[in-house]
């Protein structure tokens, strides 16, 4: 079992930064990818970012350049730095993670609220 809690979100101009936080507990094999995915309201989840604990990256092509998804293995903590905010990018924010590619994602956070103001 893995514990996810993520931190960071809130109200931001468009244009602005965010970076989001989400640190992991409970079984360390089950974080070896961690990612987020987001929902907007009225709108389906979709996936925003992952990242193995190799450090392989793979991103949407709607946050693509604008978004960096990193790690710290140590910490078991990862983060989504969130550059060059849109309106569209308004959602709840939340972090997940899984123990092989096969089966992310797997373990859910509770979420984040980011808003980005036109």
């Amino acid at each position: 079992q893995v514990q996810l809690v993520e931190s960071g979100g809130g109200l931001v101009q468009a244009g602005g930064s965010l970076r989001l936080s989400c640190a992991a507990s409970g079984s360390f094999s089950g974080t070896n990818y961690m990612g987020w995915y987001r929902q907007a309201p009225g709108k389906q989840r979709e996936f925003v970012a992952r990242i193995s604990r190799a450090g392989t990256t793979s991103y949407s092509e709607s946050v693509k350049g604008r978004f960096t998804i990193s790690k710290d293995n140590a910490m078991n903590t990862g983060y989504l730095q969130m550059n060059n905010l849109k309106p569209d990018d308004t959602a709840v924010y939340y972090c997940n993670s899984a123990g092989t590619l096969a089966s992310y994602p797997l373990y859910w956070g509770q979420g984040t609220q980011v808003t980005v103001s036109s």
